[in-house]
């Protein structure tokens, strides 16, 4: 997905929940396709988050997320086995990890979040993907080398 402007970002952000789908780039004709849905899905879970932590952290709170890559679940295992399978097996072989993730895995990130180890940790998204993302943009599994 390409980047969103500056003033995307922060409609994202900070639009009332209820008001997000009348924003003009998120109406059915702006989104290409179901993973173009997703892909805004996350980028503003990632902003929404960053703007929350500002009146959380009045509260004495923290507020992150996690984005987890491909995980084992049973979903996944559909997946793989689906008519994209072949595009996730491309992309595990090309990931730093080698690998889709586990539950367990992501749980360790949730758990190091809410312990009082990351006292200093707020507004932020933890990619949790095995370097999949990584990838894409600068190693093999970029689509433009």
């Amino acid at each position: 997905m390409p980047q969103l402007t500056q003033e995307q970002d922060e409609q994202l952000a900070c639009t009332d929940t209820e008001k997000l789908l009348s924003l003009p780039f998120l109406s059915p004709e702006n989104i290409r396709d179901s993973l173009h849905a997703y892909q805004l899905a996350k980028r503003c879970n990632e902003k929404r988050v960053m703007a929350q932590a500002v009146s959380w952290g009045m509260r004495q709170a923290r507020i992150n997320s996690i984005s987890p890559g491909i995980i084992v679940t049973p979903l996944a295992k559909d997946e793989f086995h689906g008519p994209r399978g072949d595009f996730y097996k491309n992309m595990f072989a090309n990931c730093p990890a080698g690998r889709p993730g586990t539950a367990d895995e992501v749980a360790n990130v949730a758990e190091l979040l809410m312990s009082d180890r990351a006292s200093f940790i707020t507004g932020a998204d933890f990619l949790c993907d095995g370097g999949a993302t990584a990838s894409y943009y600068y190693g093999p599994l970029n689509p433009n080398k």
